[in-house]
């Protein structure tokens, strides 16, 4: 149970596996960066699935579901294999979320749209609060087509009258013509929109372990700040790096972080360690 839990935890292992023995509703705030799915263009049918109160699937406290249509989609070859992956943990996501809690899940452009049906399904089209861009611009630039430069971050509340955003908390940011405002205003800056401008990790920069999809502080920083309390539970079930970690810490957040990467939890052992922030490591059993 996450109350006997120590206030931070760090879990090497199955997330799936483990995110089964939490309690429900236990859970203020949900960040995960999964992988992301890339490969061969292929055909296959699939089902789509929405909640119906004529529905023969029962789901978590006994919301029904049905099948609506059977459609052949083209799409990369390991599309089938990644959403039978996914879906379970995002069903658990949902599971665990307190009322007044809220999912991010960060993706780039190849899988947003997908992940956008699956958890309309899953929460609600009701729950879809935001889409965030996250863009930056660093990297290679493609001369045959608009060089890709963002990621999505899909933002969805467990109950749409009851959750927690607190702008008033968010690290504001300078306004982009501070002469069209007043001096106070310019000097206060302004609240972030849904589109996040903000640099990547730098690579000769102190932030940098090395860890190849580390995300920078600061987008975690407004994530956490806006859709938890200090003292809330927050949980990144693919713990990467370990920055919602380390950001939880420093905004007086518990955390707990899964990852099954041995390279994952000596980043995350290290980075927590350097940080001097308390946690308790638990090897999960085959």
């Amino acid at each position: 149970m996450v109350s006997n839990a120590p206030s931070n935890l760090l879990i090497h292992g199955d997330n799936l596996k483990f995110l089964a023995k939490l309690p429900d509703e236990s859970v203020q705030l949900i960040y995960i960066d999964p992988p992301f799915n890339t490969g061969r263009v292929q055909k296959r049918g699939d089902q789509v699935t929405r909640r119906s109160e004529s529905g023969n699937r029962v789901g978590f406290k006994g919301q029904r579901y049905e099948t609506i249509k059977t459609t052949v989609l083209s799409y990369d070859d390991e599309f089938a294999d990644y959403w039978s992956f996914l879906e379970p943990r995002l069903e658990q996501a949902w599971r665990l979320l307190g009322e007044t809690g809220t999912l991010y899940l960060h993706l780039d452009y190849r899988e947003a749209h997908y992940a956008k049906v699956l958890l309309d399904a899953l929460f609600g089209r009701e729950c879809f609060l935001n889409e965030i861009i996250w863009a930056y611009d660093y990297g290679a630039k493609s001369k045959t087509r608009w060089p890709a430069k963002h990621d999505t971050i899909l933002v969805y509340v467990k109950d749409p009258k009851a959750y927690f955003f607190d702008s008033k908390s968010v690290d504001r940011e300078p306004y982009m013509a501070p002469g069209l405002v007043t001096e106070a205003k310019a000097k206060l800056g302004k609240l972030p929109t849904d589109v996040w401008w903000h640099t990547i990790v730098s690579p000769t920069g102190k932030e940098k372990t090395g860890y190849p999809t580390q995300k920078p502080k600061g987008i975690l920083r407004r994530i956490i700040q806006a859709s938890s309390k200090p003292g809330d539970l927050v949980l990144d079930f693919f713990g990467g790096s370990g920055t919602t970690g380390v950001v939880a810490a420093e905004l007086g957040r518990r955390f707990i972080l899964v990852d099954k990467n041995p390279e994952s939890i000596q980043v995350i052992t290290k980075r927590l360690s350097d940080a001097k922030i308390a946690f308790e490591l638990q090897v999960q059993s085959n």
